[in-house]
């Protein structure tokens, strides 16, 4: 069996192994990564030796720390990353270069449609009618975009929305609520079979799926990391957040908005920020919390799109996509039967 893990803001670890009656033989690590001493690696291949094959990560990153001798250096992966890469061996997950990506960026387009879409092309990756895609969105108006198990009455002001004319959207993945104003933020999804993430934490998937987009922030000058759960910083502060939503047919959304730019009194006066998150995140006002990436790069919006979109091609492949006439008809019936209805935006009043 192989397996592969690149580490998010790490190397990469490879693991290669036999399963004779149930059990891991002939365990070979190895990687770009930096190990000293250089026995440390025999401890590492003769700690996996004799387990299950379905053990867990923690299992196996367990036997690991076990066996190491107290001064050892692990650079650029650690044990647990280890177990990530035995357990995509085991469970058979793909990679990036597996799949033929399409990448597509449309005119904007309605807010509450561009969370329908989301739904749709998911939907389409997992039922195998669309391949793996990722898709900037636009949008035509402002928006509240709340998260799947969010409360309105919680979370926005619904009469400074109704000020601003922005529409409450509850979108299907979970996560935090956002004001988003036309080209104020750059927000992506990618739909990808579940294969790419097997093997894989929900958490470790989280970073593992934007590391293409923290390698183009920082060949922007930007010293973008990722802080767990689904946060993208920087030290100069919070640049956006993840949501994932994982369907029944094995497809995974995940998408990710980061401020561009940021009317920073209308999102306090929009959004309900209580004083418990804003304690939590270590800043003692909404105002601080997030530091955007017009201030940061100096670039103009679409300047930025265009590195990430060549980062990821450069990455993982891709080619210029559309989405489909048979698309937007499902999105923009799901609009109408779901999105817009009182029974979905206020399903957590």
């Amino acid at each position: 069996m192989h397996g592969e893990y690149k580490v998010p803001g790490g190397k990469l670890v490879v693991v290669d192994f036999e399963v004779v009656d149930d059990r891991i033989t002939d365990f070979r690590l190895s990687g770009d990564f930096f190990l000293e001493p250089d026995d440390a690696l025999g401890c590492i291949n003769e700690a996996i030796e004799g387990h299950h094959p379905n053990g867990t990560i923690e299992e196996f990153s367990t036997a690991i720390h076990q066996a190491l001798p107290s001064e050892v250096h692990l650079l650029g992966f650690t044990p647990d990353s280890v177990g990530v890469a035995i357990r995509r061996a085991v469970t058979g997950a793909a990679h990036w270069r597996d799949y033929d990506w399409q990448i597509v960026h449309e005119p904007p387009i309605a807010p509450v449609l561009n969370a329908a879409l989301d739904e749709v092309l998911t939907a389409a990756v997992g039922e195998g009618l669309r391949g793996p895609t990722l898709r900037i969105w636009e949008w035509n108006a402002p928006a509240v975009f709340i998260g799947s198990f969010q409360s309105v009455r919680n979370e926005v002001d619904e009469e400074q929305a109704a000020a601003r004319h922005a529409q409450i959207v509850r979108r299907i993945s979970g996560g935090g609520a956002m004001y988003m104003e036309p080209e104020a933020c750059i927000t992506y999804a990618l739909y990808v079979p579940g294969e790419l993430v097997r093997g894989m934490s929900f958490a470790d998937s989280y970073a593992y799926l934007d590391e293409w987009v923290l390698e183009a922030l920082k060949s922007l000058g930007i010293d973008a990391v990722y802080k767990p759960l689904n946060d993208i910083t920087s030290p100069q502060g919070k640049i956006g957040g993840a949501a994932q939503k994982r369907l029944g047919s094995g497809a995974v959304l995940h998408h990710v908005t980061m401020a561009y730019d940021m009317d920073a009194e209308a999102m306090t006066q929009v959004l309900r920020i209580g004083r418990e998150k804003l304690s939590d995140k270590g800043t003692a006002s909404a105002e601080k919390r997030v530091d955007p990436l017009r201030s940061q790069t100096g670039l103009p919006r679409e300047e930025i799109i265009e590195r990430m979109i060549e980062v990821f091609k450069r990455r993982h492949g891709g080619t210029d996509g559309e989405v489909t006439e048979g698309e937007w008809d499902a999105a923009e019936r799901l609009v109408e039967k779901k999105f817009l209805t009182e029974e979905w935006i206020r399903r957590v009043p």
